[in-house]
């Protein structure tokens, strides 16, 4: 199979990039392997639950919980489920707004009728090394944020998504870029796995109270020092991030449970549920009764 989509590269300057987004959902996958393919465009494949592996040039590529796959445009390759429950964000897009693709089916390559001239043209910034030349990254915590807001942008269709999405993937494509330099979760700083395991603590149960004195007392750390360690690594500090946590978790139960919104935002750690909706609407423009009722439409 032809993977010479690998290195269809162009310089770009920064200035000049404008990704469009073609497709972006949250995923349930059963386990097992999936079919071989390759794409038009470019995907970014993240897993919020389980263990995925994808196979590209007879090499396996291992992608654990918290894990990005960068999928090349095209690139033969096949992806297996790894673990039972799975979930994945995936997006798909190019980096020049340059494809015409406006549904799946237009994204997926029918190798009986190849379309050479329509694969998309990966962009590449001057000292950075292109994001294909790594396939697998480990997301700041931002930028799972930033992709789940692509998510509710590209599903919701409120005016001006498509220049919201653009805005937010540029910002996802350069924190990607970025941790080519800085981001290496092996590095961290002084302290820094402990600040890690008190961020998977707060994703087990954001309903918890975590304010900033609590943390600096379960870390044994100086507040102001725990808040500019935390937010190195976070990208956000602890208040926000916790706030991004009880958002995400509020946005999926909406999606996915038939829980009332009082319910949902006591589940969340916003028993006051006019407080909840207020923050809600303040984040998402639009009440929680109403997200849930266009969440369900589209």
């Amino acid at each position: 199979m032809d993977n010479s989509g690998l290195l269809n590269r162009n310089k770009v300057p920064f200035r000049d990039w404008s990704p469009s987004v073609h497709y972006a959902k949250f995923q349930k996958m059963p386990e097992g392997p999936l079919e071989g393919r390759r794409i038009y465009d470019f995907e970014l494949l993240y897993v919020r639950q389980g263990q995925a592996a994808t196979w590209i040039g007879g090499v396996r590529h291992d992608i654990a919980q918290g894990q990005l796959l960068f999928i090349p445009a095209g690139v033969y390759h096949r992806n297996e489920v790894l673990s039972a429950h799975a979930q994945f964000i995936g997006i798909h897009f190019d980096f020049q707004d340059e494809l015409d693709i406006h549904s799946e089916p237009d994204m997926v390559v029918n190798e009986a009728a190849v379309q050479e001239t329509k694969f998309g043209v990966e962009s590449v910034a001057e000292t950075f090394e292109p994001l294909s030349g790594r396939l697998v990254y480990t997301p700041t915590p931002l930028c799972v944020q930033l992709m789940e807001q692509v998510v509710h942008e590209f599903t919701m269709r409120s005016p001006a998504y498509q220049l919201i999405c653009k805005a937010l993937m540029l910002q996802i494509l350069g924190l990607l870029l970025r941790s080519q330099k800085t981001y290496n979760p092996v590095n961290l700083p002084l302290q820094g796995d402990r600040i890690l395991e008190i961020m998977a603590a707060m994703e087990n149960d954001p309903a918890a109270s975590w304010s900033n004195p609590d943390l600096a007392a379960k870390l044994a750390m100086n507040q102001d020092h725990m808040i500019k360690v935390f937010k190195k690594i976070a990208g956000m500090p602890p208040g926000e991030y916790v706030q991004m946590l009880r958002h995400r978790e509020a946005r999926r139960l909406l999606r996915e449970t038939n829980m009332s919104v009082g319910e949902v935002g006591s589940t969340v750690g916003y028993p006051d549920i006019h407080y909840f909706s207020r923050l809600f609407r303040s984040s998402e423009g639009i009440s929680p009764k109403m997200y849930r009722s266009l969440s369900r439409i589209l």
